[in-house]
């Protein structure tokens, strides 16, 4: 496990990063598409 700290505009960053990563893949990556929804869903704000 890593930890890394992350100021409010970094997070912002990761998270819009994250949803436009999420808003690029079709029905065939349902494995990927499940990793980055986890991965959201970890982020504080959520």
């Amino acid at each position: 496990m890593h930890t890394i700290e992350l100021t409010e505009d970094e997070l912002r960053l990761v998270h819009a990063a994250l949803h436009a990563y999420l808003d690029d893949f079709g029905h065939e990556e349902a494995d990927v598409l499940r990793a980055v929804k986890a991965l959201i869903a970890k982020l504080p704000g959520n």
